[in-house]
Formats: C-alpha cells, structure tokens, sequence
C-alpha cells in the first residue's frame, strides 16, 4: 500500500542531495579529504564537517546521500540493486526511508511510493504515487512535491563526469568488474517534462551544479542560492 506523504514542509524549501561530484566543489571540500573518500580510505561522513550550511534545511539524500549523517531528513532510492546492498545500513539510519520500488514493500521500515505508471515523465499529483523520470534525483523531486516544498534546490545533478569521476564517493565501483555504460542521456530526458510541470504547480526549481547538463532550471552556485 502506497504512503500518503505528509505535507510537512508546505510552502517551503527542499535540498536534494544527488550524487553528482560537483557537490565537493560548492562546499569546498579539501581535495586530500575527497581523494581519500573516493579511495575508501575515510568513510562518506567525513564530508559532514564541510556541510554546514544545508545542515540545518530541508534535506532529501538520494541513494548513498543518506551516509552523510543522521541529519538527512529522508533516504530517498528507487534502484533494486541500491536497495538489496545497502539495506542494513539504511535500516539502521534513524530517520524515514523512502523508495518508488516495488522490492521496498517487503519492508516494513520503508515507506513505499507506487510509480504513476501513466506519467512516467515530470511530476504526478496523485497522492503516494511519483513519477519514476528514468532515475531516483529525479523521483526525488516528485517527493519533494508532495511533502509541501514549493522551492527546490537540486545538488549534484551534474549528469556528466567531472574529472573523470561520475560521483562524489565510489561506493557504487565493483572491483574489476565490466564497466557500466554511462546513464546521463537516459537521465536527462525526464527534466524538461518536470520543468513544465513545476511551472504549472507555482515550483521553482533551482539548479545548485553550475557546469550542469540540465538546461531546463536556473544554474547557480551555492553561495548565491543560500544568499
């Protein structure tokens, strides 16, 4: 049975933390702390003490996002394989669970979303439903909709490498493993449809990835959207 997301944060604002690397960049995160994040030699926490300035907001962290700390309002994942991994630590993060992936129901500590199987693109008003947008980032802002959030800030929506990195951990990275193909042309179809949707609903989405390949919201830095 889907779950009828509260309005708790109506007329407000939404962070949502993506995956994208550009995120160590906008809080300025020391390169020695990031390279030894991305080797696994520190945990994904030790970015914490360098995001102080959203500590406090709305937050929504997409898949791994929710490593960051207890202060991630909700985990948000849509991914079977992300579910099946990562399904003791997400148990055992403290605040609600939340996926649009039919696996998740055989979990009682998950609250399920049904995808609107006749809006695949932009975003559903039918209420415990979102639409999928070929990725979790982008369901996440269908959640944000329904928790009341009329402003939303999209961090690490890169949908390209940055130095030849595809995130800003590599907890997703499988050994020797035969490499994924990359998913940013999948990624990207879903925005202008939800741009559109947004516009009709009175949502301002804002963009918080400068060098972003998403066209369809403004672009700016972290300083100017917390100005």
């Amino acid at each position: 049975m889907s779950w009828i997301v509260p309005r708790i944060w109506q007329g407000g604002d939404a962070w949502i933390i993506g995956g994208g690397p550009s995120i160590t960049r906008q809080f300025e995160i020391p390169d020695e702390v990031v390279a030894k994040v991305l080797r696994k030699e520190l945990p994904i926490s030790s970015y914490e003490a360098y995001l102080g300035a959203i500590r406090h907001k709305h937050t929504i962290g997409v898949n791994i996002a929710f490593l960051l700390g207890d202060w991630i309002d909700f985990a948000f994942f849509g991914d079977k394989g992300f579910l099946l991994k990562w399904q003791n630590d997400l148990k055992q993060f403290p605040k609600p669970k939340v996926s649009c992936n039919p696996v998740a129901t055989k979990y009682p500590w998950i609250k399920f979303l049904d995808k609107d199987r006749n809006k695949n693109f932009g975003i559903s008003n039918k209420p415990g439903r979102v639409s999928w947008n070929n990725n979790s980032g982008a369901a996440a802002i269908n959640f944000a909709v329904h928790l009341g959030a009329k402003r939303i800030f999209l961090l690490g929506f890169d949908m390209q490498l940055v130095n030849n990195h595809q995130h800003w951990h590599s907890q997703y990275h499988v050994g020797k493993s035969k490499p994924k193909s990359l998913p940013f042309a999948m990624h990207l179809q879903a925005f202008p449809d939800i741009a559109t949707d947004a516009k009709k609903m009175g949502i301002e989405i804002i963009n918080v990835s400068p060098d972003s390949r998403i066209n369809v919201f403004p672009k700016v830095s972290l300083k100017e959207a917390l100005q």
